[in-house]
């Protein structure tokens, strides 16, 4: 069957009807041993797929929220239900349990097990390992939710709940597609890397990677992450991150706050040397001041500079969906670059100034600073701690103030880069020309997603991010969704909801 031919859905359309034939594709890219009928394929996707939605509200409808301990006990029936499902495919599932939390208060409880499942085991077939997640962000409908955030609520073409398409729905899809192949024969084996608390820092995960990469991991080819997102309507593969490193500049002045009336004019503020400090980290046009800070950046290749050149990215709609007046970048290709593959740093917050509203004529004793700053491909995070460290010290003796500063930093995740050169990559890409009748953008992300920089450093295997998360999914804040609908939509659809043309990569697997 030549799907860019006889297909109604060879469009990008968010369609979910395209996703298992881009992973049959896919999967059947990777090996010669097996032929599976994508027609077949396709045929029994389109006829479940009322049930797939059926099963996303299943999921959406647990409000497996990692952050709030009290709701735990949800998590770990997020992670059975997940186990059930795989269950349900033939697959064999082990239920790790890791050790205890241990909350701010002291108490301690259980972190929610991590899904490790095997389906199909063949040596003559090549191995796909996906990796998810079952956890969710915090959601009320009273934060302006348009819909009840756990209820999956299906409206113009999309569906609404927390979740859907971060992360449940995109395992889901998986899942799905797995159930369709497997009517025929899966092309390759397939294992499952499940977590329940990624949403707070994956508690526990790295290790377990670690104890088990001799083992789960030793006949892994190939790790699939399915917790990304297409940077517009045009079909995405993303090969690299940022890393991200966090840091507190802390300035006391006194120890209580003081009267304004009394203190003003008579001593060193710590809230004026804290916003001088901050001002002296970026110039007007955002490139970091601190010094050696961009020196182990690697050179930009004129082969990787073709790689922006071809990706789609609107900067107008962009900035008026969002408000932007100007962005620092005046082209495509820079602005792409400078939010991918060079470092950015920007500041976040004070805390201990007044902040809630009315007035209050307080000056503050201790002020706290938080700023972070997105690292690339060969910058070390203990290097930039000690470059920054060390810059904010030396402005701050140039001040000549007698007040204290403390310099400190809480994170330090790597950035991650793979190969787009390595198999899975030409057969994602070749699986979505099939599918779309165009190539896929190469995309390098400008967040961070630790996971995928512990995969690769442990286990050296090669690592893909293949999601089908939306630019206007809204995951992590209200509204968010995945879309459905399988048709052309009309401009005025498109202007009112970019995803509405938007994702057909896995998405067929929801319905």
């Amino acid at each position: 069957m030549d799907i860019t031919k006889t297909s109604t859905w060879s469009k990008c359309v968010s369609c979910y009807h395209q996703t298992a034939l881009v992973l049959a594709i896919l999967f059947m890219s990777l090996t010669t041993a097996v032929s599976v009928p994508s027609d077949k394929i396709f045929q029994y996707i389109e006829e479940h797929q009322n049930e797939y939605v059926q099963r996303l509200k299943d999921w959406v409808a647990i409000e497996s929220d990692s952050n709030d301990p009290a709701k735990r006990h949800l998590v770990i029936n997020m992670m059975l239900l997940a186990e059930e499902r795989i269950r349900k495919l033939g697959g064999t599932v082990e239920m790790v349990d890791l050790d205890m939390q241990e909350l701010p208060n002291g108490n301690k409880i259980s972190l929610p097990p991590v899904i490790l499942a095997n389906i199909v085991k063949d040596p003559k077939k090549p191995t796909v390992c996906f990796y998810g997640h079952m956890d969710v962000q915090p959601a009320k409908i009273e934060d302006g939710w348009s819909t009840e955030p756990y209820i999956l609520t299906e409206k113009n073409g999309n569906l609404y709940g927390r979740g859907a398409s971060d992360d449940k729905g995109q395992v889901l899809a998986v899942l799905n597609a797995i159930e369709a192949l497997q009517k025929h024969e899966l092309p390759v084996n397939v294992k499952i890397l499940l977590e329940g608390m990624e949403e707070v820092g994956s508690i526990g995960l790295n290790t377990l990677v670690e104890q088990r990469n001799s083992t789960f991991f030793s006949d892994v080819d190939y790790i699939v992450v399915t917790d990304s997102a297409w940077l517009s309507n045009k079909p995405g593969i993303t090969y690299g991150t940022r890393g991200n490193c966090y840091f507190f500049v802390e300035v006391e002045c006194a120890k209580r706050d003081l009267h304004s009336g009394g203190f003003g004019g008579i001593l060193h503020e710590a809230m004026n040397d804290l916003i001088f400090l901050l001002n002296t980290l970026v110039d007007s046009s955002g490139h970091i001041l601190i010094p050696g800070i961009y020196e182990a950046v690697a050179p930009l290749t004129e082969k990787e500079k073709k790689l922006y050149e071809g990706i789609e990215y609107d900067l107008d709609q962009i900035m008026a969906k969002y408000g932007i007046e100007e962005f620092h970048n005046k082209t495509k290709e820079e602005l792409l670059m400078q939010r991918s593959r060079y470092p950015s740093l920007s500041i976040h917050g004070i805390e201990g100034a007044f902040s809630a509203p009315g007035t209050k004529t307080v000056i503050p004793a201790k002020v706290t600073g938080k700023f972070s700053i997105r690292v690339v491909p060969n910058m070390e995070p203990s290097v930039v701690k000690k470059q920054v460290t060390d810059y904010l010290n030396k402005k701050f003796t140039e001040l000549n103030s007698p007040n204290s500063i403390k310099v400190t930093s809480s994170i330090g995740t790597k950035p991650w880069l793979s190969d787009i050169n390595e198999p899975q990559y030409f057969a994602a890409r070749k699986a979505i020309k099939r599918v779309f009748g165009k190539e896929a953008d190469m995309i390098r992300a400008g967040g961070t997603i630790p996971i995928a920089t512990h995969f690769q450093e442990v286990t050296r295997k090669s690592i893909m991010l293949l999601g089908i998360g939306g630019p206007d999914d809204a995951p992590h804040g209200q509204n968010e969704k995945i879309s459905r609908i399988g048709r052309e939509p009309k401009p005025a659809e498109i202007n009112k909801s970019l995803s509405i043309d938007f994702r057909g990569l896995w998405i067929k697997f929801l319905g």
